[in-house]
């Protein structure tokens, strides 16, 4: 359960944590607590599932990853959502969803994000996607990024 610091927090951060040196003590300055208390509060939203991280987020075409595909698969109902965390915790996804198939034209339920230094890179990462699917693959199709039209996470309101 959160309470209105916590969210007064979660507002102060929802954009990053200050760049200084010491962040923490930045932020309690900025809402009043001391900087033990903004960690403690912090680690809280942690644990119970409020804030899922904090870390860094790096920016992928900085880094040389300029091809990112969200390769999307056809799977067998019955077994999506195990495949689905198999394939979510492979070190190269970052994003990984299941989501409502919008028959008959598009027949793919779950999605999985990969980045590489080429295209070729992010489908030799789908075929270790389809590796781990087998024969709960039905089809499969990889959706390549063209342009950035907003790179933020999410937002809540004051």
């Amino acid at each position: 359960m959160t309470d209105c610091l916590d969210r007064a927090l979660i507002l102060a951060t929802q954009g990053g944590l200050p760049l200084v040196p010491q962040p923490y003590h930045a932020l309690g300055e900025q809402l009043g607590l001391p900087a033990e208390e903004v960690m403690r509060r912090l680690q809280g939203m942690l644990a119970s599932g409020v804030i899922r991280r904090i870390g860094a987020v790096p920016n992928h075409y900085a880094i040389g990853w300029t091809a990112n595909g969200m390769t999307v698969w056809d799977v067998a109902d019955e077994v999506v959502d195990e495949l689905g965390a198999r394939v979510g915790a492979l070190p190269f996804v970052t994003h990984c969803y299941r989501r409502p198939r919008a028959l008959p034209a598009w027949p793919y339920n779950l999605f999985a994000m990969v980045h590489g230094s080429s295209r070729d890179e992010c489908a030799a990462k789908a075929a270790d996607i389809r590796a781990l699917l087998g024969e709960s693959c039905r089809g499969s199709d990889i959706l390549y990024s063209t342009k950035i039209l907003k790179k933020t996470g999410l937002r809540i309101g004051v």
